[in-house]
């Protein structure tokens, strides 16, 4: 079966609470609890699988839990990648965004992505879309295509209209959720 190493992985993860915003801690999202190479090779296996590479110059991710998703993927597609930042470096073409999520608010920076890329946004989770939303309008401003979205965990269910605001669909490799303090495949 599909992504049975993800799904079983599942089971170990701790849920906590951020005021009313209940989070969970996965090696995936987090790196806590410990990570295991063969969840995460099945997971960047089945990323590099569900796009059209063809059509990609760059894979975007942003900071933190982006990071080993992206460079992965890159690995095995062979295609350059791009760190979205919440630290700004002040380099000529750096554009600025606000991020906000379920439980922050902070500024992050994109470097190296310009007017004509065709990108592919990588994430860890999408909750409140609040990341995606902000990286893909701050992608178009700079004239980028994102031609795919990729996503490992899909915790919400406003996907639809997310998809709707962004004229793109979004690909989830699985739906979850929190029910009585623990992390549950929602089918």
């Amino acid at each position: 079966m599909a992504l049975e190493r993800l799904r079983a992985s599942l089971a170990e993860c701790p849920v906590v609470r951020f005021g009313e915003y209940e989070y969970f801690v996965h090696p995936i999202t987090d790196g806590i609890p410990l990570g295991r190479p063969e969840v995460l090779d099945e997971v960047l296996t089945e990323l590099a699988r569900i796009a059209d590479w063809s059509r990609c110059d760059k894979i975007v991710t942003a900071e933190s839990m982006g990071f080993p998703l992206a460079s992965g993927v890159a690995l095995r597609v062979r295609k350059p990648y791009v760190f979205v930042r919440k630290r700004r470096y002040g380099l000529p073409g750096e554009v600025s965004l606000k991020q906000t999520t379920g439980y922050s608010k902070t500024d992050m920076f994109i470097n190296n992505v310009h007017p004509g890329d065709r990108v592919v946004f990588v994430d860890d989770v999408i909750s409140t879309g609040g990341t995606l939303l902000s990286i893909v309008k701050a992608l178009r401003t700079i004239g980028a295509e994102v031609v795919d979205i990729l996503i490992v965990f899909e915790k919400t269910r406003e996907r639809t209209r997310m998809e709707k605001e962004l004229g793109l669909r979004i690909k989830t490799l699985m739906k979850v959720d929190v029910v009585g303090g623990k992390l549950v495949e929602r089918t």
